[in-house]
């Protein structure tokens, strides 16, 4: 466990570097882009975060630009999030989220042992009362 945390640490510490965005801050934009508009509940849900964690996170990006709010036009309390042409530009020359020797070597696992991976690493997650 302490040889992921620490390959995790130094991953986002390289991410840092990259537009000084945290890997969380980097999944947000990739998921809005991905997604073309979502309101905050559906982006909190999709990254797993709290309403209160994500507000301030987008707070951040919005204050670089690097995304918008555009209320919605039939219930004026709803706000779309999407990112805006500057965040856009900015995850066209962004690092992938997760080291390359990693995607590369998972890629390369068979099928069986990757769900079985995914599996074993979600139930280490929810353990730690990080799930959902």
């Amino acid at each position: 466990m302490r040889r992921l945390q620490q390959a995790g640490e130094v991953h986002a510490k390289r991410l840092g570097r990259f537009g000084g965005l945290t890997p969380m801050q980097l999944m947000i934009l990739r998921v809005l882009d991905a997604e073309g508009r979502l309101t905050a509940s559906a982006l909190s849900g999709r990254v797993s975060l709290s309403a209160a964690t994500l507000s301030g996170m987008l707070e951040r990006l919005e204050e670089r630009g690097l995304l918008q709010r555009q209320r919605d036009d039939q219930d004026r309390r709803r706000q779309w999030l999407s990112t805006s042409e500057v965040g856009r530009s900015l995850l066209a020359e962004a690092p992938p989220l997760l080291p390359p020797a990693l995607r590369t070597a998972f890629g390369a696992l068979p099928e069986w042992e990757r769900h079985s991976l995914t599996a074993a690493l979600l139930r280490v997650a929810e353990m730690c009362g990080e799930s959902d």
